[in-house]
Order: structure tokens, then C-alpha cells, then sequence
């Protein structure tokens, strides 16, 4: 087992960098990441030194692109929401810009983390329609606390490589069920599973040898594809569409 998880690394490494492609813009270096945006769109970050070290930004792209889309972000619960996702990732809200700072020995994981707290935020606040009122991690937390689920919200573990991943939800172990760890998906696809089976694969490595993930996947509006829920299934993840959420209560609020 541990030999096919590293071959999976060491192929998803390989992808990585064959997949980044760099452009200089005047001061700045502009990396084109493999990673796809809600449009379908490559997600772009912009280094540049300074004072010995390196400033990354997403040069306020994901939060235009939000809120010029209907998607406002102005109400408290939101903006606490945005910043409590943002500071699991170690990353800064500066005047509408995701931004980090690293240093040539940590550059690699600080650009790691800029790029998933991008694909969080996208995430968390992509509605489905500008009419839906209510965010689907905020649905969640709701079920959750209507059940009595007892869980630790924004959980963020160091995987295998080093990388940090934060996770949406960790319920501790129990006498009866072992440590289960919760990522609520808004937009199941391609992308946003691989995100998660990447993040699991490293960290269920350094976790408990019994401890469970599971996938929330909201399909309010469209159904999940089969291949989103093979993807999840293949890689230990257990797939939970929201309409049959009460399948798992059980194994939850144990």
C-alpha cells in the first residue's frame, strides 16, 4: 500500500510541474497553474520578490469574479466565513487580494496554499443560482448541529509531503466510531474530487489507520456525476449526496 501511495505522489508531483507554465510581466511572474477555476478556466497567481523574500497574490481576481457574478460577500456571516477559510490556508485578504508571503525555503507550500485557499473560496461562494440564499456550508453546519453532531470546523492537517490541507469538518473518535473527517463540496466535478482525493491520499498517511473521510456533495440542483462518485469511491473517500445525507447520520453522530 505504501508503495502505490507514492507512485500516486510522485505522479501527481510529476503532473504538477509538467502542468505550470511561467510568463514575466514587468516585476512580476505570472504562473499558470493546472488547477481549473468555476469557468473552467486555468487559475492564475502572480510572484515577485521583495525584501528577500516573495509576495504572492491572486491579484484580486477571485473575489471580483465572485461578487461581479451575484455573488455578494458583504453580510458579516460571510465575511467571517471568507476570512476563517482563508486563515486555515495561512493566506491574507489585502484590499480584495488573496495574498501570501514566503520565503525561498517555503515557497513551494505557501504557493500550495494559495492555490487551494483559491479553490475554497470558489467553492464556498459559488452559488448555484443568485437567487439561493443560504451558502451549502452553511447547510451543512445547520444539519449537523440539528443532529447533534458533534465536530471541529476548518481543520487543517500536514500531510505526508509537508503540504497543509484543511478540512471542513473533524469529528473525533468515539468509542464507537473512528475519527471522521467532513469536506462539504458545492460543485462536484472533476476538479474540486481530485482536490479532495489529493488532500486525503497525503493526509490519511500521517492520521489514524481506521480514520474515515467523507465527501457532502451538493446536487440541488443538477445530480453528481458516476464519475465524481468512482473517483471518490476508488480513493477511500465515501461520496454522500446531500438528498441522502440521512444515510450516514448514523455513522456521524456516533
Amino acid at each position: 500500500m505504501i508503495e502505490e501511495i507514492q507512485r500516486l505522489l510522485d505522479a501527481y508531483h510529476a503532473w504538477l510541474k509538467d502542468k505550470t507554465a511561467l510568463r514575466q510581466i514587468d516585476q512580476w511572474i505570472e504562473i499558470t497553474t493546472p488547477y481549473l477555476d468555476r469557468h473552467n478556466d486555468y487559475i492564475q497567481i502572480y510572484a515577485k520578490k521583495t525584501n528577500g523574500g516573495f509576495v504572492l497574490t491572486d491579484d484580486n481576481y477571485t473575489i471580483n469574479d465572485l461578487e461581479q457574478s451575484g455573488c455578494k460577500l458583504e453580510s458579516a456571516k460571510r465575511q467571517d466565513l471568507l476570512k476563517l477559510t482563508l486563515s486555515g490556508f495561512g493566506v491574507q485578504l489585502r484590499d480584495g487580494a488573496l495574498e501570501v508571503h514566503a520565503s525561498p525555503d517555503n515557497f513551494g507550500m505557501r504557493k500550495h496554499n494559495l492555490v487551494q485557499a483559491i479553490l475554497a473560496v470558489n467553492d464556498m461562494f459559488c452559488l448555484a443560482a443568485p437567487v439561493v440564499t443560504s451558502l451549502f456550508y452553511e447547510d451543512v453546519v445547520a444539519w449537523l448541529e440539528v443532529h447533534d453532531i458533534r465536530y471541529t470546523p476548518k481543520v487543517k492537517f500536514t500531510g505526508k509531503t509537508g503540504y497543509d490541507h484543511l478540512f471542513d469538518f473533524v469529528i473525533p473518535k468515539s468509542r464507537r466510531q473512528p475519527e471522521r473527517i467532513i469536506q462539504a463540496i458545492n460543485r462536484p466535478n472533476r476538479d474540486t474530487a481530485q482536490s479532495v482525493v489529493l488532500s486525503w491520499i497525503d493526509t490519511k498517511e500521517v492520521r489514524s489507520a481506521d480514520s474515515r473521510a467523507y465527501a457532502l456533495l451538493n446536487d440541488a440542483e443538477q445530480s453528481v456525476s458516476p464519475n465524481v462518485l468512482d473517483a471518490l469511491r476508488s480513493y477511500d473517500v465515501q461520496p454522500v449526496p446531500w438528498s441522502q445525507r440521512e444515510s450516514v447520520r448514523e455513522q456521524l453522530v456516533a
